[in-house]
């Protein structure tokens, strides 16, 4: 089987909740695969998005693209609706001045259908997420 980044749009990946939305700035931008695109989230915190897989994936290396996140927590499922989250990565970003935080983990027990991200707090009023990428691969379709 072949790695492939699940974290597409392209791969069947869906965004399926967000709790800010603007209508230049779309959580959909987070998994084009374009790091010039983002979701911007509003000015209070915590914000979270869920993506969807519609797939079980095994995750070996995740890597979040943002701007101004100080604190996040990724929270996975393996249930066949988007409930039942369980603890899975929690991390302090260092603030990067004027270019994105380029923040890579090396994923322990990344079995999962959904991942919600919830950004904690951020060094702003505002935070935007650029990129999600998520090597690894299908281990079977959901049924």
């Amino acid at each position: 089987m072949r790695k492939i980044d699940l974290c597409l749009s392209s791969e069947g990946t869906e965004v399926i909740l967000a709790t800010s939305s603007d209508e230049k700035h779309p959580p959909e931008n987070m998994i084009d695969g374009n790091a010039e695109t983002f979701w911007t989230t509003t000015g209070m915190f915590p914000q979270e998005f869920i993506l969807c897989f519609h797939k079980h994936v095994r995750i070996e290396r995740l890597v979040i693209q943002s701007y101004f996140v100080k604190t996040l927590r990724i929270e996975k499922s393996t249930s066949k609706e988007p409930v039942d989250f369980e603890p899975w990565i929690e991390r302090e970003l260092v603030h990067t001045e004027g270019q994105l935080q380029n923040e890579e983990v090396m994923a322990r027990d990344g079995h999962a259908i959904y991942l919600r991200f919830i950004i904690m707090s951020a060094f702003d009023h505002f935070a935007s997420v650029h990129r999600v990428s998520a090597e690894g691969m299908a281990v079977s379709n959901l049924s």
